[in-house]
C-alpha cells in the first residue's frame, strides 16, 4: 500500500523549553503526588531499566496492547513484547484484521486488554496525567477499559502544573506528532480529545518515570 505524503512537510513552531529534563526534585515531587493519588510509581535511571520494569509487571500469558506511542517505539518495548513469546500481544492481531469487516472486534480488542502500556503527554508535579489524541483510541483503555495500565514517561514530560501541561501539548508534543503523522501517514495530526487523570484505584496503574528523555 502506498502512503500519501503531505508535500512539502509543514512544520509548526516548537517550543524547545519543553525538551528540558525535569530535575531530580521535580521527579520526586511528581512521584510523591502520584502516589498520594493512588498510582504505583517507579523511578527508572534509564530507558533499559524502564523497559525491564514494565516487562516484569506483565503476567505470563496476559493480553497486552500498547496503542500508538513514540516513547515505547523509541525504547524498543513494543518489539520486546511481541518477540518475547510470553504474552498475548494484541497489536499483531489487530494488524492482521480487516478494518472494513472486523471493525467492531478491533475496537473491542483495543479498548479492554488485560494490560495496556503507553506513555503520556505530560505529568504535573501535583500528580495529574494528561493525554492528547486525535481518535481517542488509546484513551478508553487508560480511563477504564484495561485491567492494568503501565505508563512510561520521559523526564522531559514532567511539568509544574496543569496550565504548563496544556502549553506543552500545544507548543511541543502536538507539533512534533504532526510532523511524524505527515511523514508516516500523509496526514495532519489534530488534538481532538484530551484526557486528564488525577486519581486512580490503587493497584491498577503503574507510572514509570525515567530520568532520561523519550517520546514527544
Amino acid at each position: 500500500m502506498t502512503i500519501p505524503t503531505v508535500s512539502p512537510i509543514e512544520r509548526l513552531p516548537v517550543d524547545g523549553r519543553f525538551a528540558e529534563l525535569a530535575t531530580a526534585e521535580q521527579l520526586n515531587r511528581a512521584a510523591d503526588a502520584l502516589r498520594s493519588h493512588g498510582f504505583d510509581v517507579r523511578i527508572a535511571e534509564s530507558a533499559v531499566e524502564a523497559g525491564d520494569i514494565a516487562l516484569s509487571l506483565i503476567p505470563e500469558g496476559a493480553e497486552v496492547h500498547s496503542g500508538a506511542s513514540e516513547t515505547l517505539a523509541q525504547i524498543g518495548l513494543v518489539d520486546a513484547i511481541e518477540a518475547s513469546g510470553r504474552f498475548d500481544a494484541v497489536k499483531p492481531r489487530i494488524r492482521s484484521m480487516d478494518r472494513a469487516t472486523e471493525a467492531r472486534e478491533i475496537r473491542k480488542l483495543g479498548a479492554a486488554p488485560d494490560v495496556f502500556i503507553n506513555s503520556a503527554a505530560a505529568v504535573t508535579e501535583d500528580g495529574k496525567i494528561l493525554w492528547a489524541s486525535g481518535s481517542g483510541s488509546q484513551l478508553a483503555p487508560i480511563a477504564n477499559g484495561a485491567g492494568r495500565v503501565i505508563l512510561i514517561v520521559g523526564a522531559q514530560k514532567v511539568v509544574p502544573d496543569l496550565a504548563t501541561a496544556f502549553d506543552r501539548i500545544e507548543h511541543y508534543a502536538q507539533p512534533l506528532e504532526d510532523v511524524r503523522m505527515q511523514e508516516t501517514y500523509g496526514m495532519r495530526s489534530r488534538v481532538n480529545k484530551l484526557l486528564i487523570v488525577q486519581g486512580e484505584r490503587p493497584g491498577r496503574t503503574t507510572v514509570i518515570l525515567m530520568r532520561e528523555p523519550a517520546g514527544f
